[in-house]
């Protein structure tokens, strides 16, 4: 059986001004809403993944304890669980589905959460990487819901050297049908095999390869690490979903909607949460010093950096020290009173 639920949310009209027929999202709860409706924590996932890869940051005695908290973990449209093109019927699946920004999924999931719950403050937004940015569209789009968020390994916005860095993944990818976009609904899952060695760059630091801490995961060379990991991981992936989320990643701005209208700084200002900012400091593509800048503009921020050398993957729940670090800066944040 499947462990999740959907919420239809019948024909949405995008930021685009496509129609998106019978749109849905997939979410999965943890814990209890209580009758205040004032224990929420929404954890939106991140690029690639789907529920199950958050659950490591759930758990009693833990920040995201769901004897505590009602905890929402919604899936990014695009993954393969919420509307994707690998789910959607003609004329929109595969490479017919259309554009999806950062902003159409929080208006979903805001859909989802008042609609479907009849939530009106939220405790905390939380997420890793494209997880991270949806907390901070969350925080400047409903500021006077959401009362605290956190991003670790996530910046607000696609800043242009990781705009590149995603490009040069859809890049591999395409290079696999010569670039011909007239043939990109023959793309499989084996074409991903390329997309995988190209973000093994990006993912760890250069020390983690320096010091072959892969062999702590089980690997007794960078060889096997490479195909058991990246391969392996990105060649799950359906390719047509995989663009469609690599597109939503390249135009993300928590300021490109019609709020804010493109003026960065004045949508970070807005943000009236308490915001834990913790960048990975060695993070290759999601830097520490695009999420100080970020931090700065935010009136209620910190910046908190995670010492380690796992790169974007010290947010990714392998690396318990790592992930010690980050529970004990949510369960802080959780403690500190707000005027909401």
């Amino acid at each position: 059986m499947e462990d999740f639920e959907i919420y239809n949310l019948g024909d949405v009209t995008l930021q685009s001004g496509v129609t998106l027929p019978n749109a849905f999202l997939a979410y999965k709860t943890y814990g209890t809403l209580n009758e205040r409706k004032d224990n929420v924590i929404v954890y939106p996932t991140a690029f690639g993944d789907q529920h199950v890869n958050n659950e490591w940051l759930i758990g009693n005695g833990m920040a995201l304890d769901p004897q505590k908290y009602f905890i929402i973990v919604p899936n990014l449209l695009g993954n393969g669980l919420s509307s994707s093109p690998s789910n959607t019927p003609e004329p929109f699946n595969k490479a017919n589905f259309p554009k999806v920004t950062i902003y159409d999924n929080i208006q979903l999931q805001y859909r989802l959460v008042t609609e479907k719950f009849g939530i009106q403050k939220i405790a905390l937004v939380v997420g890793w990487s494209m997880g991270g940015l949806q907390s901070f569209q969350w925080g400047a789009i409903y500021p006077d819901m959401v009362e605290r968020i956190a991003s670790f390994c996530g910046n607000a916005k696609t800043w242009p050297q990781t705009y590149v860095v995603l490009d040069g993944l859809k890049a591999a990818l395409m290079a696999s049908i010569g670039s011909d976009s007239t043939k990109l609904n023959q793309l499989t899952s084996e074409d991903m095999r390329a997309v995988g060695r190209v973000y093994a760059g990006w993912g760890l630091s250069q020390t983690f390869y320096k010091e072959e801490l892969y062999r702590e995961l089980g690997f007794d060379t960078l060889e096997d690490f490479a195909v058991g990991v990246w391969e392996d991981s990105f060649m799950s992936m359906d390719p047509h979903n995989v663009l469609a989320m690599l597109w939503t990643g390249q135009h993300a701005d928590i300021s490109a909607n019609p709020i804010y209208n493109g003026d960065f700084d004045e949508a970070l200002k807005n943000i009236k949460a308490l915001t834990c900012v913790m960048p990975g400091s060695t993070d290759l593509f999601c830097t520490a010093d695009n999420n100080e800048y970020e931090a700065k503009h935010i009136p209620n921020a910190e910046f908190n950096p995670v010492e380690s050398i796992w790169g974007h993957f010290a947010g990714r729940g392998i690396n318990s020290t790592d992930n010690k670090f980050i529970d004990d800066n949510l369960k802080r944040l959780l403690t500190i009173s707000t005027n909401g």
